[in-house]
C-alpha cells in the first residue's frame, strides 16, 4: 500500500523577505546606495518548505500568515505555486507578517526585520502532529511538546540549531537529540555546543548522541557520520559565485533529507546537499532560490570537468526522467495583485492591505541564525 504520509513536516516563523544585492560597499549612516539587484518572496521557514517541495517531497507546513498583503502573497506562492500543504497553517487577524530586508555584501549580509511574536505557538499549530516520514526542526532551549509526540509517532526528526546571542551555548540543549534521527549544525555551532576546537572533534561527540551527525563548513564543505550504516564521509564545497547566501543552510538540510529518504549512501547524500546549497546562492535568497530537480539536472548536464563528472556521477541514476519545469525565482517586486478568491478577497477585487498598526515589540534576537552556512529563522513559543 502506498505511504500517503507527508514526507516532511515543518513548523516555524515565516517572513516576507526583500533582498538587496550588488552593493559596491557596505552602507554607512546618512548615505544612500543604489544596488544592482533585488528580489522578494517568502522566507524563514518557507526556505525549507520550498526546497523540500521542489525535490518532489510531500511537504506539510504549520505557520502563521498575517492578514495583510505580504501574508496573502506568501500563502499564494507556497500553496498555489510551490505545492506546499498549508492545512496546518493559520491566518491571524490584525497580526502583521514579519518583514525582513536583507542587504547582501560579499559572502554575508545584514538583516533588518520588523515584526512581533505570532499569536499561535508551534504546539498550538501542531496539536497532535500528523504522522509524517520526517520532520525538519530548529532546536531551541525550551523543548517543544509536539516534537516528542512526532518522534513517538515514528517520525524521523532532522534537527538544526541556531546562533546563541548570549554565546552561552548551553549543553543541555543537546539532550533533545535523544528525540532526533539526525543533527545538522554548522561548524561554529557544533564546536560551541560540544566545547571542542575542531569540526572533526565536534562530529565525534555528536555522533555519540544521534544516529546521523552532520557538520556543515560553509566554503569547506561538510562532513558526517552515520552510525546506522557505519559510514563516514567528508566532501568539499563547490566553487561558485555567491550572489546571496540567504537560505543556503536550509537548502542543504532539505536536500539531505530528500537524499536520505531515497536511501542513498552517506557520501552521495552529502554531495547532493552541498551541490543544492551551492546552486541556491546564485540567485536572490530565501525560499525561491532553491534549485529543485530542474536546477540539479541542468547543472549535471552542463558539467565537462572530469573530476566533477566522477564525483557526481551518481546523479545520472538519481535525477528523475522528468525533472520538472524551471523553478520560479524571486521577482524584483511582487506581481500586481490579481482578483483573489476566498477569505482574503476584498470588495475592491484586490488583496486587502491591513491598516497601520502600532509599533510592535521587536523580535527576539534568537529568532535568526547568522552567518552564511544557514539562515533558518527559529520559531517562537
Amino acid at each position: 500500500m502506498d505511504d500517503d504520509r507527508p514526507d516532511v513536516l515543518l513548523t516555524g516563523l515565516l517572513f516576507y523577505d526583500l533582498v538587496l544585492t550588488g552593493l559596491g560597499k557596505p552602507p554607512t549612516p546618512g548615505e544612500e546606495i543604489w544596488t544592482g539587484g533585488m528580489g522578494c518572496g517568502p522566507g524563514g521557514i518557507a526556505n525549507l518548505a520550498v526546497a523540500a517541495s521542489r525535490f518532489g517531497l510531500r511537504t506539510s507546513l504549520a505557520t502563521v500568515f498575517g492578514d495583510d498583503f505580504y501574508g496573502a502573497y506568501c500563502r499564494e506562492v507556497l500553496s498555489d505555486q510551490e505545492g506546499v500543504d498549508l492545512s496546518l497553517s493559520r491566518t491571524a487577524d490584525g497580526w502583521p507578517t514579519p518583514v525582513t530586508v536583507s542587504v547582501a555584501y560579499g559572502h554575508d549580509r545584514a538583516l533588518l526585520t520588523h515584526g512581533q511574536e505570532p499569536p499561535y505557538s508551534q504546539d498550538a499549530l501542531m496539536g497532535d502532529p500528523p504522522d509524517a516520514r520526517t520532520a525538519l526542526v530548529h532546536l531551541e532551549a525550551e523543548p517543544r511538546e509536539w516534537l516528542a509526540k512526532a518522534a513517538a509517532n515514528g517520525t524521523r526528526i532532522y534537527a538544526d540549531v541556531g546562533w546563541d546571542p548570549t554565546q552561552e551555548w548551553p549543553t543541555a540543549l543537546l539532550e533533545q537529540l535523544s528525540l532526533c534521527h539526525a543533527f545538522l549544525p554548522n561548524e561554529t555551532e557544533a564546536m560551541a555546543y560540544t566545547r571542542t576546537d575542531s569540526a572533526v572533534a565536534a562530529l565525534g561527540i555528536l555522533s555519540e548522541l544521534v544516529p546521523v551527525a552532520v557538520v556543515t563548513r560553509g566554503g569547506d564543505g561538510a562532513l558526517a557520520v552515520d552510525q546506522i550504516t557505519g559510514e563516514y564521509a567528508e566532501v568539499p564545497a563547490l566553487d561558485t559565485d555567491v550572489l546571496d547566501a540567504t537560505g543556503a543552510g536550509d537548502v542543504f538540510g532539505a536536500s539531505f533529507v530528500a537524499a536520505s529518504l531515497g536511501g542513498w549512501p552517506l557520501a552521495e547524500r552529502l554531495r547532493f546537499a552541498v551541490l543544492a546549497a551551492g546552486l541556491s546562492v546564485r540567485h536572490h535568497g530565501g525560499a525561491l532560490a532553491a534549485p529543485g530537480w530542474y536546477g540539479v539536472e541542468r547543472w549535471w548536464r552542463s558539467r565537462t570537468d572530469p573530476g566533477l563528472r566522477r564525483a557526481y556521477g551518481f546523479l545520472a541514476d538519481r535525477i528523475p526522467a522528468d525533472p520538472g519545469p524551471p523553478p520560479h525565482h524571486a521577482p524584483v517586486t511582487p506581481p500586481s495583485p490579481h482578483a483573489p478568491s476566498g477569505p482574503h478577497a476584498s470588495g475592491t477585487g484586490r488583496h486587502r492591505l491591513s491598516p497601520p498598526l502600532p509599533s510592535p515589540p521587536p523580535l527576539h534576537p534568537s529568532a535568526r541564525r547568522t552567518g552564511t552556512t544557514g539562515v533558518t529563522r527559529g520559531p517562537f513559543s
